[in-house]
């Protein structure tokens, strides 16, 4: 069944001498065809005369148009062309317009792309089912070329304006992230410089703050813990000892054993550190400091400062004890020798008079067990 538009003449008045693309009753702020050769428009109808009569008037205007006969075709258009508005038949063989703009909406790669129904259907109902649907706008034929052309225009400015939107704001979340790496980046820093100023009361410090890193990250995961929890406890754990600024040479430095009066010293670390950390904002420092003031405590509750037990013990605090520990094992301290790995793991799962397993979490512990061998490989390959 033939569809014919009946285009009214492109001219106000014969008389006043309009000439061909006139913007006539649309006023002179209408597009010209410089400004507007950037748009695409996807025209679907199954008559060759409708597509000819419409890629003929909006052509002339200066948008580039592409010309489709079906609603399979527009569909697939409508993903590949990238149209910046469609004009939409209703009534097409097969899948009729309201169903090709229902999908098009339901669609999230072409859902923003406004959609004018043009179409002979002109009672209330169709024309509010058109809308329903989604479309934007409702135009009954037989149509006005300048009506037309104003509709064009009105939803060509709303879609640059979507457009501008959505560009602005991909703007500023490229910004946003720019400029929240660049704080990570300032946390990070500040940590090193933290930690060198460590390095400087015990020039083991450096080997002992990286292993710890990387031990404490892959135990995080090997408990099912999310990337982002990785990574932070991989930058915060070596603030853990940050505390040890605080404490002077004779004691941090003894060779031999501690008296009671220097072990109450020492064990202030924790919460020295915890001070100093306690101004920061980043999630780093926030579980530095948590890690600083509770890696001392233990599962029993028979650890510093505070005697927390079990699950009152932050997470991250709790894994940092056992990798603290074994690192501690491996390792030459004034007061000790260092161990090798299966003596430090022996110590850890057995005790030695002093260590208990009863001190770590056991869920820890048991994670722990099971990838020992990582340890020693971390150890390893971070020794100095």
């Amino acid at each position: 069944m033939n569809k014919p538009y009946v285009v009214q003449a492109w001219k106000r008045d014969e008389g006043h001498g309009a000439h061909h693309g006139e913007s006539g009753d649309a006023g002179p702020d209408i597009l010209s065809p410089q400004e507007n050769k950037q748009y695409k428009i996807l025209i679907v109808d199954d008559e060759a005369v409708n597509r000819q009569l419409m890629h003929d008037l909006l052509v002339v205007e200066g948008y580039q148009t592409k010309e489709v006969i079906d609603g399979l075709e527009a569909l697939q258009s409508a993903s590949e062309y990238e149209p910046d508005l469609i004009l939409l038949d209703v009534n097409m063989p097969g899948m009729d317009g309201f169903d090709v703009a229902l999908k098009l909406k339901r669609n999230p790669a072409t859902h923003h792309i406004p959609i004018i129904m043009v179409t002979g259907l002109s009672n209330r109902d169709d024309q509010m089912r058109g809308l329903g649907v989604g479309a934007e706008d409702y135009l009954a034929k037989p149509f006005d070329a300048t009506e037309l052309k104003i509709r064009v225009r009105n939803l060509l400015r709303m879609k640059s304006l979507h457009d501008f939107v959505k560009n602005h704001n991909r703007t500023l979340e490229h910004e946003v992230q720019q400029r929240t790496h660049e704080l990570k980046e300032s946390v990070i820093d500040s940590i090193h410089t933290l930690m060198r100023a460590a390095e400087y009361r015990d020039d083991k410090t450096g080997e002992h703050v990286q292993r710890i890193s990387h031990y404490c990250k892959f135990l995080s995961g090997e408990l099912g813990m999310g990337s982002d929890f990785c990574q932070t406890i991989f930058h915060a754990s070596p603030m853990h000892d940050v505390g040890k600024i605080g404490i002077p040479d004779d004691i941090l430095l003894k060779a031999g054993v501690l008296d009671t009066d220097e072990w109450v010293i020492m064990k202030t670390h924790t919460t020295i550190g915890a001070n100093i950390l306690a101004s920061g904002t980043s999630p780093y420092m926030e579980m530095g400091r948590q890690i600083a003031l509770n890696h001392h405590e233990c599962w029993d509750g028979s650890g510093y400062p505070a005697g927390l037990r079990q699950e009152h013990i932050p997470l991250a605090a709790r894994i940092m004890s056992i990798c603290d520990v074994y690192d501690a094992l491996r390792s030459k301290r004034p007061y000790k020798s260092a161990f090798d790995h299966n003596i430090a793991v022996d110590v850890i799962t057995k005790g030695d008079g002093r260590t208990t397993p009863q001190h770590f979490d056991p869920s820890i512990l048991a994670a722990f067990v099971k990838s020992a061998a990582t340890f020693d490989e971390i150890y390893v390959s971070h020794i100095d």
